[in-house]
């Protein structure tokens, strides 16, 4: 690349004039951005709030306030709570995604009008001159036109943890980060058009977590959609006709009550609880992972992990500390004396890299030395020499053996080539230390010319330092059938010895610079391969995709900028605290303390909160079966409701929303296994229409014994109660202590509203005389009979479906 291709300004030093740079603000060519929010909040409370269930709820709710019976309109709590939970967990997961940025820095360093100045990020232009030091943040996409010893970390947006030797015609991309030398670079993309911000722009687009408990709930709630008209006018004719007839019911005033059955019926339909419950046991679960140091971005994440079937892990940061370490000193023949001294001062020079300082703490310095000649370590030439002057005279190099040594270095059949391929085999970053007994010369400094009749000392490998609970965490996810898959933007057979160091059971890694473009092929290479190297952003992003096409559902681990992309499409992805603000921003998971091991913890509330929803779905589900039945049977043969909203309360609270709480928070380690709705409705659907069959028959068998309306809904009442207690005890198998409570509470406080005055007076119930109490205890008996046989049958599928599964 040409550093000078399209620019105006040839001369680097002087940089822009302040007329150019004013020519440029007011041609909209400057850095500032202004990110769009990932989902206003209007959106978020139009999508939580004016639903058609909220509609429909709220409607029957004014309604019952304007009739003057608020006492029927309890339900509108349930709309309420879930309107409220929707919209605090959007809004979380938008606050988040708004504060995704990653151009931390301030300010940037300019050259302009052959002057040194610092203005604000946002005011760099096109074209401006960088001047970059050791620290600085890139504020702007650059082409580098001058370059001292200049490298630059690209580890957050590539992948790459080694730093890279930038000189002119390279690119620095916004985003990364100086960390030795300086440099300039002359600015050739600014604002949107930054690497970085199109990243976070990419990374912001607002999406949930896919979640089978909740597109099962929405599922069933448009099904529910679909009918509701259409029963709610079946319903509401057959109450008027009840009334005398709409002409009849509009002159006395009977339509009041025929609108109170109608809307009884309708709200009864709707699982509004089901969708509450789900939504708490969410809350829970993830304040009970607070407590354990992860953070739950979205509630319905909780979910997620335990579905994952494949979880995809970024080496570096998340495997490893992203830290390397000193492995182990290998001398080649009998060291010559100060070969320790050599390793010691390369460990504390002043401008040692990440790898020379691991040697401080192996070879302690004892004191200042006398340096001759030194040339530094550059990426580029992946070596360093300096000439000591004092007891130790003579010249150390320090570097990668193939650069120091050429292909003797590489060549297994030499006895230096042989130790090095047999360390470089083990995945083992390896260095070799070499003296030669002569001094460098200026000359030879200025050239960076190697020494030359330099003599192999000794070998000296390092390792990135791994998780010390990466093993164990990845133990468990292929005893519980996840996949894994390795990747990182690393050499292919340092990546693989990392996997091995953790228990991966592989040989070489992938070189994903050969990875195909077509997605099926792509696919293809995954089910296969589980360790990649040389893996960019888009690559990560694709390889998520293509899993995802093939049918798994994905996690994705990691810590930098480059994982970002990859951790939005995945289904589960979960981030390091110690990473990026933009990948913590986008995933949905984030370990505050980096430890793997909480993973496990996930996974089991992940699980917990399946378990026991599944269980919780089929209270509610049992109930708008039978709610649905009961509309369609009453509409079609013109028969009064049988219940008042506010007795269906009573049933509502005691049988199904109070125990369901505790029940959905109880222990519960069943793994996950896909097909929940159909689980739930195979007993839900039978089990709604033996209660409907029941209510009915027992309606039919009231008024042919002309017993009067209020009681009739009193023994309705009392029938759905012990019904769906005794369904409450049914689906609570097998029994524990704490279910006993729980159902012996609930069994008590429905006598206690069947008891005390002030609640029968409420709740409009009256006892409903002998020939009524005869015909209860008949119905009843049967039904409870025939929900024994419906669970019965019920567990036969049940089992049989986890079987095959």
């Amino acid at each position: 690349m040409d550093p000078t291709a399209g620019n105006t300004v040839l001369d680097a030093a002087r940089g822009l004039s302040s007329a150019e740079v004013a020519e440029r603000v007011a041609a909209g060519k400057t850095n500032a951005y202004a990110s769009g929010s990932s989902r206003s909040a209007w959106n978020i409370v139009r999508a939580n709030v004016f639903t058609l269930f909220n509609g429909i709820v709220g409607a029957c709710f004014l309604v019952l306030l304007l009739v003057g019976r608020w006492q029927d309109a309890l339900f509108g709590l349930a709309a309420f709570g879930n309107a409220v939970i929707g919209c605090f967990q959007e809004f979380r997961a938008k606050s988040a995604l708004d504060r995704l940025a990653l151009l931390n820095a301030p300010l940037a360093r300019l050259r302009r009008d052959d002057a040194e100045v610092s203005v604000a990020s946002g005011e760099v232009v096109l074209d401006d001159i960088l001047v970059l030091r050791a620290g600085d943040q890139v504020p702007a996409d650059a082409v580098i036109v001058a370059s001292r010893a200049l490298q630059i970390d690209e580890s957050m947006l590539t992948g790459e943890s080694d730093a890279v030797d930038k000189g002119p015609g390279d690119e620095a991309l916004s985003g990364s980060i100086v960390v030795a030398g300086e440099g300039e670079g002359r600015v050739v993309k600014v604002g949107a058009d930054s690497y970085a911000n199109k990243f976070a722009d990419e990374a912001k687009r607002f999406s949930l977590v896919r979640s089978e408990l909740r597109s099962s709930i929405d599922r069933v709630l448009k099904w529910v959609g679909w009918g509701i008209g259409p029963i709610g006018l079946l319903v509401l004719n057959a109450q008027m006709m009840v009334a005398g007839g709409w002409v009849t019911a509009v002159q006395t005033g009977t339509w009041e009550q025929a609108v109170v059955n109608t809307i009884a019926a309708l709200t009864a339909m709707i699982p509004l609880g089901l969708v509450l419950m789900t939504s708490i046991a969410f809350a829970v679960a993830a304040a009970k992972l607070a407590s354990k140091q992860v953070l739950v971005n979205e509630l319905a994440a909780v979910e997620g992990l335990a579905r994952v079937d494949v979880i995809c892990l970024d080496k570096t940061g998340t495997l490893t500390a992203g830290e390397i370490e000193f492995d182990g000193a290998h001398p080649l023949t009998a060291p010559p004396a100060g070969w320790e001294g050599a390793l010691a001062w390369y460990g504390a020079a002043r401008d040692a890299n990440a790898t020379a300082r691991c040697l401080a703490v192996p070879f302690p310095a004892e004191g200042p030395r006398d340096v001759t000649a030194y040339v530094p370590f550059s990426s580029a030439r992946k070596w360093s020499a300096v000439s000591f002057g004092d007891a130790a005279a003579g010249t150390w190099v320090l570097g990668a053996p193939e650069m120091v040594f050429g292909d003797a270095a590489s060549d297994a059949s030499t006895a230096l080539g042989s130790r090095v391929t047999t360390l470089a085999s083990s995945g083992r970053r390896t260095l070799v230390l070499a003296r030669t007994d002569g001094g460098m010369t200026d000359e030879s400094v200025e050239a960076e010319r190697l020494p030359e009749d330099a003599v192999p000392v000794a070998l000296l490998t390092f390792r990135e330092q791994v998780r010390s609970d990466a093993a164990q965490t990845l133990t468990y996810f292929r005893r519980q059938g996840v996949g894994i898959r390795i990747i990182s933007g690393d050499n292919p057979r340092t990546v693989a010895a990392i996997a091995r160091e953790v228990g991966v059971d592989v040989d070489e890694g992938y070189d994903a610079r050969k990875l195909p473009e077509d997605d099926a092929a792509l696919a293809d290479v995954l089910e296969t391969s589980l360790v990649f190297g040389r893996v960019t952003p888009e690559q990560k992003k694709r390889m998520v995709v293509a899993l995802q096409a093939r049918g798994h559902t994905v996690a994705m681990t990691g810590d930098g900028v480059n994982d970002a992309l990859a951790i939005k499409t995945a289904d589960m992805g979960i981030a390091m605290n110690s990473g990026s603000a933009a990948t913590k921003a986008v995933a949905r998971l984030v370990l505050l303390d980096g430890q793997f091991s909480h993973l496990p913890d996930v996974v089991a509330e992940g699980r917990q909160v399946i378990a026991n929803i599944e269980r919780v779905s089929m209270l509610f589900l049992t109930k708008t079966a039978y709610a649905t039945a009961l509309a369609v049977i009453f509409g079609l043969l013109v028969l009064e409701f049988p219940f008042l909203p506010r007795q269906l309360s009573i049933t509502d609270g005691l049988t199904i929303g109070i125990p369901a709480f505790f029940l959905a928070l109880l222990p519960n380690t069943q793994r996950y296994v896909p097909g929940f709705l159909k689980r739930s409705l195979m007993f839900a659907i039978p089990a709604g229409l033996v209660i409907s069959a029941a209510l009915t028959t027992y309606t039919l068998g009231a008024m042919a014994l002309s017993v009067p309306e209020p009681e009739l809904r009193t023994g309705s009442t009392i029938i759905l109660a012990i019904v769906g207690i005794w369904v409450l005890t049914v689906l609570s198998r097998p029994i524990t202590r704490f279910k006993v409570l729980v159902i012996g509470a609930m069994f008590v406080a429905l006598v206690a509203v069947f008891t005390f005055p002030l609640t029968t007076e409420f709740f409009q119930l009256v006892d409903p005389g002998e020939d009524a109490a005869v015909l209860i205890t008949i119905v009843t008996a049967l039904t409870i009979g025939a929900i024994e046989i419906v669970r019965f049958f019920h567990r036969r599928f049940v089992a049989k479906a986890l079987a095959t599964a």
